[in-house]
Parts: structure tokens; sequence; C-alpha cells
């Protein structure tokens, strides 16, 4: 059964996002809060890292799948999908970012966005 689409703030969008994130044992999970910064094109990046592009693409499915059943919300633009070492999922208000390791050392998004404020996600156990 289909939830119907409500409006969430990019603030719970992040949480829910980092909840299909762990479903699916993403690792080194981290919040940017983008908003007010010069540039930026969204309030928010979610970004993680997994071992192989099997888990990139479960991750991601997961993904899409906790975000439509407690929001109601579609991605508006996904990127990546076919070679599944970065993968990153567009919700406006809220993009994730699932990277194999290498793929995320090379473009260092919190490098990039250093300014932004970031929040470290403690491993489910």
């Amino acid at each position: 059964m289909s939830k119907t689409k409500k409006q969430v703030k990019s603030d719970e969008l992040t949480e829910i996002i980092v909840k299909g994130i762990q479903e699916k044992k993403g690792e080194n999970i981290v919040t940017l809060n983008l908003k007010g910064l010069d540039g930026a094109v969204t309030d928010h990046f979610v970004i993680c890292e997994a071992n192989s592009t099997t888990q990139i693409g479960a991750i991601k499915d997961s993904i899409v799948k906790v975000v439509q059943e407690q929001t109601g919300e579609k991605p508006w633009h996904t990127e990546g999908t076919s070679n599944l070492e970065w993968v990153l999922i567009d919700y406006v208000n809220v993009v994730a970012h699932i990277f194999d390791r290498e793929k995320r050392a090379h473009f260092d998004l919190e490098g990039l966005w250093a300014d932004a404020k970031v929040t470290e996600i403690k491993e489910e156990n």
C-alpha cells in the first residue's frame, strides 16, 4: 500500500535517507548541511561508501524504497547507475551520494564543501 505524498523538511528527509543507507550497511556516513553556503544548490548532502558495486546498488534501492514508503517522494534525478562507482540520488533539497572508497577519496566532497556543517553518523551495531 503506497503512502500519499507528504511534505517533509530537508532535515527529516536527510534522516530518512540515512536510515535507508544503514539498512544496507553503508559505511562512513556523513551529512553536510549546506544551508546558507554560497554556491550551494541543495540543503544537504548525505555521503556514504560501500564495499562493492552490488552493495552500492542495494543502498540506492534501499534509499529510494524507504523515502517512497515514508514520504511518497520519488527521486527527481538519479545518476551513476550504469557503473555503480558513484551513485547520486537527487531529491532537490537533499542529495545522496553513494561511493566506492576510491571514488570518494578522489572526489572529496567533504573537502570541496569544507565550510559545511559536517555530522558523522555512528555505525549501528
